[in-house]
């Protein structure tokens, strides 16, 4: 693992990055990340704006997650953001249940993928998908649909992100997945985890709030070290896999701590590795 490629998705400090991105930013570079993943919105700032915030500060705009009804729906705007934003990559984060597998809409959700990613990769930015748990049901040809997306959507056009907590609540084995998406895997998401699959834990991600304290009773999102995974074998996994670059996301604070403290905690499990 290169520590100067390990990045942070800034939804996991999204309170503080809304209030004050420049000063969210420039705490984020001097915890030890060296560049930063965004979220659909930017905070309400001009991508022009957070580009020249980043380069002052020297920080890498590498990717931001970008809602799949966006891309569809307004796919030119959205690109012409993110090129004057100056990312790599645009990552679909997440799939709204009438587009999951078993649905009328995910036929359409397939079908439409290799244009949107043509028209991504025209402009110079590569089109990710970030896997949660739900991808690992499996299809009538006994395949996960995280395998028929990415079997369907060749590489030209779709490249992995995968999110190894979410592998591992899906069941898997982060290491041996991302062995499996070797040469396809530019970027990966670190993620830690405490308890086992709980019914409302998605509130911990921001949906259904009101279940959060339910949810964080079973299942707990933790910075690096301080839960489950392995991260030695994922990361000679990743690296194997032809890694990039390293994106930490923590989802919810834990353990007492605030998202910013989480956040420097996993910093320094990284590079002290």
């Amino acid at each position: 693992m290169d520590k100067n490629k390990i990045a942070l998705q800034l939804y996991s400090v999204r309170d503080d990055a809304a209030a004050d991105l420049y000063g969210t930013l420039k705490a984020v570079k001097s915890f030890g990340y060296s560049g930063v993943e965004f979220t659909h919105g930017l905070c309400s700032h001009d991508p022009l704006g957070i580009k020249a915030m980043c380069e002052e500060i020297g920080l890498v705009p590498l990717s931001s997650h970008v809602p799949y009804p966006t891309l569809k729906d307004d796919l030119e705007a959205t690109i012409d953001c993110y090129v004057k934003l100056g990312v790599s990559y645009v990552v679909i984060p997440y799939l709204n249940a009438e587009c999951r597998y078993g649905t009328e809409g995910f036929p359409e959700f397939l079908e439409s993928l290799p244009a949107i990613g043509k028209a991504l990769k025209d402009r110079g930015i590569v089109m990710q998908y970030h896997n949660h748990d739900f991808e690992f049901v499996k299809t009538e040809s006994g395949e996960y649909m995280l395998d028929l997306l990415y079997r369907t959507v060749g590489p030209e056009y779709l490249q992995t992100q995968l999110d190894t907590c979410w592998v591992n609540v899906g069941g898997e084995d982060p290491a041996a997945y991302l062995t499996k998406y070797a040469g396809r895997i530019p970027t990966v998401h670190l993620k830690d985890f405490a308890g086992c699959r709980s019914e409302n834990m998605y509130a911990l991600i921001g949906i259904d709030d009101d279940k959060k304290q339910v949810a964080s009773e079973k299942f707990q999102f933790r910075p690096l070290g301080k839960g489950l995974q392995n991260f030695p074998a994922i990361i000679d996994a990743a690296d194997s896999a032809g890694a990039e670059w390293y994106i930490v996301e923590q989802d919810s604070p834990s353990m007492g701590l605030t998202p910013m403290e989480c956040v420097k905690a996993s910093a320094e499990y990284l590079l002290g590795l």
